[in-house]
Formats: structure tokens, sequence, C-alpha cells
């Protein structure tokens, strides 16, 4: 490890479910066991795939992947609707068996979290033991499997956690950890997305030992703000800490139309539909937002967002509606034909200074 390293090391888990949502039903329902299964839409709706289970993954059907094109590379395979509340029970319960060991948990989804075990409710002392139990019990009390990553922060953790799926257990030592970083792909990297990582690989950044070369001037010049993150973390450096505070960042709801579009009728259509879904969602978890976002998503998969943000926060569906039709108006998408629409609210916590109002809103074009 780098001289750089923290002299106090966390005992960190990254939990990850194997195929969440597939594995849910698969447990729920006896005739799905051992055959592939596709959660998303129908094979003849416009519907994309949530989650296949592993027995589907063997024929290449991916998250997001058109249904139409799971069904394709498996005509066999069964296709089933998602059942959230099905799988929000399954969390929960998730949630309670990590507790027995920890209250510093950060969950990142339905299906994963963070644990630091730095100090266990049990005395077990033992990261890998702690990880293990929590696998039996995920496993004994809820048929369900789940694979672990165990490190001194989170980064490598859940990298780790994704090494030996389904059902594994990765422990990576701090002795490790650095020659691990040199050998990882620079697209696994924390904040690397396809953008980022063509741009790495056009310098020659291919793995992190690439990345290591460079100097920690060298990569905020190039990648701003993040390269500073990326000089530490090449290093074994993560000194983000386990949140068990971590709040909503924003709620939304999107849905594709069963053909493209460009009927003004149709559109405003599905915004009311969609306003009220996150009306109820915001509702449902005390929440309001001060900004308000707007997603179109073309026929050739361009995407673009319209925002405005607002002095009061609100989650009424008819506000919601209202200003979304707002922002499709002034978006001047002309006569292209439409595939996808979304709305999200966010802002639930963070106040906008008054200076920065104008007749009680703001405009963001991105």
């Amino acid at each position: 490890m780098s001289e750089e390293t923290p002299l106090v090391l966390r005992k960190i888990i990254h939990i990850d479910m194997d195929a969440f949502y597939a594995s849910v039903e698969q447990r729920d329902f006896p005739e799905y066991r051992g055959k592939p299964l596709v959660v998303g839409g129908k094979p003849d709706s416009r519907g994309v795939v949530s989650t296949a289970s592993y027995e589907a993954r063997k024929f290449g059907i991916r998250s997001a992947m058109p249904a139409s094109k799971a069904y394709q590379l498996c005509p066999t395979a069964i296709f089933v609707y998602p059942r959230f509340d099905a799988y929000t029970a399954a969390s929960k319960s998730i949630r309670e068996i990590f507790s027995r060991y920890t209250d510093l948990i950060e969950p990142l989804s339905l299906d994963e979290a963070y644990l630091d075990v730095t100090e266990d409710k049990l005395n077990i002392g033992s990261a890998i033991d702690i990880a293990k139990s929590i696998k039996d019990a995920i496993k004994n009390e809820l048929n369900l499997t789940a694979s672990a990553g165990v490190s001194v922060n989170k980064f490598v953790a859940k990298i780790a956690s994704d090494m030996n799926k389904p059902d594994g257990l990765t422990f990576i030592g701090p002795s490790k950890i650095e020659r691990f970083m040199e050998k990882l792909p620079v697209e696994k990297f924390f904040g690397v997305g396809k953008v980022t990582a063509a741009k790495m690989k056009a310098m020659q950044i291919n793995t992190g030992a690439d990345l290591k070369k460079l100097t920690e001037q060298q990569l905020i010049a190039q990648f701003g703000k993040s390269g500073k993150f990326y000089y530490k973390v090449v290093r074994g450096i993560d000194e983000r800490p386990v949140r068990p505070d971590r709040e909503t960042k924003s709620v939304g709801a999107e849905d594709t139309f069963s053909a493209d579009t460009n009927e003004t009728s149709v559109m405003h259509g599905l915004l009311l539909q969609i306003s009220e879904i996150v009306s109820k969602r915001l509702e449902k978890y005390q929440l309001k937002g001060k900004t308000l976002t707007l997603k179109i998503k073309f026929a050739d998969f361009k995407i673009i967002t319209r925002s405005r943000s607002f002095a009061i926060a609100f989650n009424d569906a008819k506000q919601i509606y209202s200003e979304a039709i707002k922002l499709l108006n002034e978006a001047d998408i002309g006569r292209t034909e439409v595939r996808l629409l979304g709305i999200t609210l966010s802002r639930f916590y963070e106040e906008i200074a008054e200076d920065k109002i104008e007749n009680n809103q703001l405009e963001f074009d991105f």
C-alpha cells in the first residue's frame, strides 16, 4: 500500500444480490426455476430487460436490452412483468439481516449495499466471517443468494463482489490492493463512464497501471476534480465513509410508447400517467422536490433532458404534469418522433439561494 494510505483501515463489505428480481421470481414460482427467465417487458412490447436469470444470461441476454432482442436470442425464455412489491419486501428482509451485524449500512438500491463492520455488534471481528454469516442467513431464511466483496474501502469491496458471481465471496486484503488496481481495466473504475473511458484509451490509458503513471496534476488537468479521485483510488485509497443516512436524491418514472410518435396529444396522455405515478411515489416517501426534469428519448435513441427549479418544493400530480408539459413545449422537438418520456423530481433537501431565484424559477438546459 502507498504511504498515503490512512493508518486506520476500515472493514467494508459490499453485498450484491444475484440476479435479484429474477431470483425472487424463481423462488416464488417453482415453474420458473432452472429456466431462462426475463423480468421486464413482454417480447412484443417496447419494454426492456430489468433482470435476466443466469439461465437466460447464457444466451447473451443482459439488463437494459430491448425485450424484443432478448426474445430473438432466446425464444423459449419466460417473460414476466416486474413485481416491485415483492422485491421491496425481500429487500427489507435483507436489510434486517444486515442490521444484526452493524448499523452502518448504506443501501445503493434494493439489491446492494455497503456495510462497515470495523466494529460489529456481535464482536465477530473477522469481516470475512461476517460476510459468510450474512450470505448464509440470506440463503437459509430467504432462499436467495448474494455475492460479497470484502476489503478496506468501498471501491475495492464493490469490485470484489462482482468477481465470483453468483454466490461468491471475494476478499482483497491491503497488501494486494495496489497490484489488483494496476491490472484493473479503466472502465471498471468508479466514475469512469463510456466517454471518459474512451478519452483514457485514446491517451493509451487502458489499465490502472497506465493511470498510475500520471501525476495528480496531470489527471486533474485532463479529468477535472475526478482526476484527484483517480490518483488516490488507483493507489488503493478510498476515504469515502459508509453513509447510513444516505438520502434519496431523486424520484421519477418513465415509459416507452408502444410505437414512436410525434402526436402531441399522445405525449400529453403519457405525461399525465407518469405525473400521477411520480406523485404517488413522492407521497409514499413523504418527499417534495424543487427541481423537475423531463427526459425525452427519440426514435434514433438520442436523449435530451430539460429541467426547471422552483423556490417551493412540491409533489402534486397536477403541478408535475403542468410543468412537464411546459418543458416539453420548450424543447421544440418539432415533428421528430419520440420513443420514451420520463419525469424526475429532485432537490428534496437542498435550499435554493434567494439571490439565484428570478420569478420563482430557474431554468437549466442540458
